[in-house]
């Protein structure tokens, strides 16, 4: 694709080979629909093919979100739809693996809440620097669906199997200090300086041995590739749960803003 498609990404390229790319529905806190969803999955060779970018730095538009998850009418489609969510299957791991094969480092800003495929933009990226007044979630099983998206491919490694499977059953909300913390995010910054400082980071990287800067990307990389039959098979039983009459409730409530009631809950 050429940057001039893309309807819901931004590209702003700098002197120095650091290209920004911003998501860019700030109206509503840069959600994910069914076309930004698929972007995401074609950004990543559109920019590691172009030879002028050395470095990509990614972030949300406005000052309150990274991107606060899907929304809610593109989610409740994949409801019982078995075409749509094969779909959906494909570009979730479309979306991850890309961002693995990219050979250019990703920085990720994230300025604020990140949900959904927002947030496995934001924590695949090779560095994450984030907000202290950003919050993160992976919020599947609050949907009735078992955690897909990119979990289970760097969750573990990042902050340790106790806090993912607590964090990833419960849903509960991590702060930007915890997260760094917990090592899930490289720096955690004032909001004002968490993209000035990724743009120094992407500086910096711009500047050093590509061959050098890359292989170390690739070959710690390897610990994901290891991971990709578990990440896989998240993405199998993501999908199915999303047949099932949980996912139904629990869409529902998401839309009607209430607590999910799932039948799995009351036999």
């Amino acid at each position: 694709m050429e940057y001039s498609e893309y309807q819901h990404l931004l590209f702003d390229r700098k002197d120095n080979g650091v290209m920004l790319v911003t998501l860019n529905r700030p109206e509503i806190m840069n959600a994910t629909n069914a076309r930004l969803h698929w972007e995401l999955t074609k950004v990543w060779d559109t920019v590691n093919e172009d030879d002028s970018v050395k470095v990509i730095v990614v972030t949300g538009a406005g000052d309150r979100a990274f991107s606060a998850g899907g929304d809610s009418s593109w989610i409740a489609e994949m409801v019982g739809n078995a075409d749509y969510i094969q779909t959906a299957r494909k570009e979730a791991a479309d979306i991850v693996y890309k961002m693995l094969d990219t050979d250019k480092p990703i920085i990720s800003a994230i300025n604020g809440v990140a949900v959904g495929a927002g947030l496995a933009v934001a924590l695949m990226a090779d560095i994450p620097i984030i907000a202290e007044e950003a919050r993160f979630t992976d919020g599947h099983v609050k949907l009735g669906v078992s955690a897909g998206d990119h979990a289970a491919i760097i969750w573990p490694l990042l902050c340790g199997m106790a806090k993912a499977k607590y964090y990833l059953m419960t849903a509960e909300f991590i702060s930007g200090k915890e997260a760094e913390q917990m090592g899930m995010a490289a720096k955690c910054l004032p909001r004002e300086e968490v993209l000035p400082e990724a743009l120094r980071i992407a500086d910096k990287l711009a500047k050093g041995s590509q061959p050098a800067i890359q292989g170390t990307k690739k070959t710690l990389n390897g610990w994901m590739r290891m991971a990709g039959p578990i990440f896989d098979h998240s993405l199998n039983v993501e999908m199915m749960c999303f047949l099932g009459s949980d996912a139904e409730e629990g869409v529902a409530a998401f839309r009607e803003k209430r607590e999910a009631n799932f039948p799995s809950a009351n036999k």
